[in-house]
């Protein structure tokens, strides 16, 4: 595997049909020294999030075998599903790891986002650090509306013109792809099944509406309970903890606990560290106090 180590973490349109997911498993691995990490499906989002590693060249192959073969399994048009979508493909961030940089990924997606769009013939939109334009810097822009609206928008609004590919939805529907740096998905559940619970506290931690920063939320019903779904942009400036209490704080206005939560994918160590340590009060803890780091050390 080459010195630079490229992540990509491809969300689709499906969790209820574990064949489906299988095919688009097996196209990923068709590719050499690609690393698949997790596998994370919600069926009522009726979305899987597939994370991988590797090196450029493989990263490249890998993705787009995933786009092809979602595309020939997944039809939007009869897509139901909690979370917004735009396409079978609905978003792919590739992130730099080791020796990597951002450049690197911006790279890689402008080149699969040519690819799709002229050999797949798929509307992409290039977003975040690949953005041609500020207005599609972010994600939640270009999926508005979602599949249904954007089917018409798409041939007569110039606005929604795709960067790459024909200004038509097919079956696939439209992929928006970029390069961005380390995300944390993260849902928390309430001890309730009133959504409009989770929105309202969504509302009162997102950014775009007067929260924290760093933090995009929704409030959905997941599992016969209310969920607050978010990504942490910059966990390093917004902590998982300090979100976590105020969620906490925010429930307790509506007379609701939080029940559980949960991880959409990875999390970098750094983010468990630094909640381990304002949880414990661990002031001056490291890497060199973490077993398995120091073991990873020894042996790279």
């Amino acid at each position: 595997m080459s010195s630079k180590i490229i992540e990509c973490i491809p969300n689709f349109s499906e969790a209820r049909r574990p064949s489906v997911l299988e095919e688009i498993k097996k196209s990923i691995l068709e590719i050499d020294n690609i690393n698949l990490l997790n596998i994370h499906s919600d069926t009522d989002h009726n979305r899987s999030v597939f994370t991988y590693i590797g090196d450029p060249v493989n990263i490249k192959k890998a993705t787009f075998n995933a786009i092809k073969k979602a595309s020939e399994l997944i039809d939007m048009n009869f897509h139901r599903g909690a979370h917004p979508r735009i396409g079978a493909t609905d978003v792919v961030p590739f992130v730099p790891l080791r020796n990597a940089t951002i450049e690197d990924c911006k790279s890689i997606a402008l080149s699969i986002a040519k690819k799709v769009g002229q050999e797949l013939k798929i509307p992409v939109y290039l977003y975040e650090e690949s953005a041609v334009s500020p207005d599609r810097k972010n994600l939640e822009n270009i999926r508005r509306g979602q599949f249904e609206k954007l089917k018409n928008e798409i041939q007569n609004d110039p606005k929604r013109k795709p960067d790459f590919g024909p200004s038509i939805l097919h079956s696939s529907g439209a992929t928006v792809i970029g390069a961005r740096n380390p995300l944390i998905a993260y849902n928390v559940y309430l001890t309730s099944d009133d959504i409009t619970i989770a929105q309202k506290i969504a509302k009162a931690i997102r950014y775009s509406s007067g929260g924290l920063r760093y933090i995009k939320a929704m409030g959905v019903l997941v599992d016969g309970k209310a969920q607050v779904s978010m990504n942490l942009t910059n966990f390093k400036k917004t902590p998982v903890h300090r979100v976590f209490e105020l969620i906490k704080i925010e429930a307790n206005k509506y007379g609701v606990n939080v029940s559980n939560s949960e991880l959409v994918g990875m999390i970098p160590e750094e983010a468990l560290i630094e909640s381990a340590k304002w949880y414990l009060h661990l002031d001056d803890v490291g890497n060199n106090q973490i077993l398995e780091h120091n073991i990873n050390s020894t042996f790279d």
